[in-house]
């Protein structure tokens, strides 16, 4: 199985493809230039080095959501665009679900966070159980991955409300970690820690690992189908309904 994965829903813009047990190529840039300019030539960059016939994918696999409006948009198009031209399914992927598989094993609370803006982050709380993945009479084990609660926009206060009721560590990942690290520290009652900085981001070879569990699972998609999943409103969408509510005569029913 060959899956080609996108994500370009924060800061980082990454590709990769991966096949079966390993990770054919990997392009990751986490540095000062658009999605626009970059998604597009790390597809044909990666598709050039390996000799890739992207006909012989079986699926697209694509971080749909939440981030950045804009980049998910663009994860989204390109997704979409290559979905129909290649007559291949593609794999939605919640972002913040790719991000806690970085820390694939993990037993203890793994917490990504993005930042959302307006003093909120979009997160999530995951762990890797691997009781759940021993099987009789077998000494190998295949940590299971866990969503204890679905991704969601939430403020960092509340955030660490929840995770002190669960009294066990806690991994933190993602672009939100520089912006409340500070919050963190002081908000948090249990032990944490932060992700190293090769597994702190979006990597697309995780997106795609995920991906391809979903993809045995019939957890797929067509190209017209895909919508990214934003959780919230756009900052321009909610200034225009502040707007048209400042707008309205006094009396006005909305």
């Amino acid at each position: 199985m060959r899956v080609l994965a996108i994500d370009s829903s924060g800061l980082t813009a990454t590709v990769a493809v991966v096949e079966e047990t390993q990770t054919v190529a990997e392009y990751t840039i986490n540095y000062k230039k658009t999605h626009s300019q970059t998604l597009l030539p790390m597809i044909d960059e990666v598709v050039k080095m390996t000799e890739l016939d992207l006909g012989t994918i079986n699926a697209i696999a694509v971080a749909g959501g939440p981030g950045s409006f804009t980049g998910l948009r663009i994860g989204s198009a390109t997704a979409k665009g290559l979905g129909l031209a290649l007559n291949k399914p593609l794999i939605h992927v919640p972002t913040v679900d790719g991000l806690a598989y970085n820390v694939f094993g993990c037993e203890d609370i793994i917490c990504p966070i993005m930042d959302a803006r307006r003093n909120q982050v979009y997160t999530g709380i995951y762990t890797f159980s691997k009781k759940a993945g021993e099987k009789e009479g077998r000494n190998l084990v295949e940590p299971v991955f866990q969503v204890i609660k679905m991704q969601m926009a939430v403020s960092i206060e509340e955030l660490a409300e929840r995770l002190n009721r669960y009294r066990r560590p806690v991994v933190f990942l993602g672009d939100g970690v520089p912006v409340f690290r500070e919050l963190i520290a002081e908000k948090l009652q249990v032990p944490y820690s932060f992700a190293p900085a090769h597994v702190n981001k979006q990597r697309a070879a995780a997106v795609a690992a995920l991906g391809s569990i979903y993809y045995k699972e019939g957890r797929t998609e067509t190209a017209m189908e895909h919508i990214p999943e934003y959780l919230r409103i756009s900052q321009a969408e909610r200034e225009r309904a502040e707007r048209e509510k400042e707008q309205k005569p006094a009396g006005t029913k909305i």
